[in-house]
């Protein structure tokens, strides 16, 4: 389990790598952490504005995007 802080961090630098990323490449790409825990942070990252959810025309995929 990461600390909050280094999660958040993880996952700005992977969706800033990687502009449009979907959530379940996004779980891929960050370490150490489940599903649920990285879920979670990137819904705290979107409530703060930090993180932009997109979801698909379709509704079917979720896209993130660093603010």
């Amino acid at each position: 389990m990461l600390q909050q802080g280094l999660l958040g961090d993880q996952i700005l630098e992977a969706v800033r790598a990687n502009p449009d990323s979907t959530l379940d490449e996004l779980i891929v790409r960050v370490s150490g952490a489940s599903w649920s825990e990285v879920f979670l942070e990137v819904d705290r990252l979107s409530r703060s504005g930090q993180l932009r959810l997109t979801k698909s025309r379709s509704g079917l995929t979720t896209t993130l995007r660093a603010v």
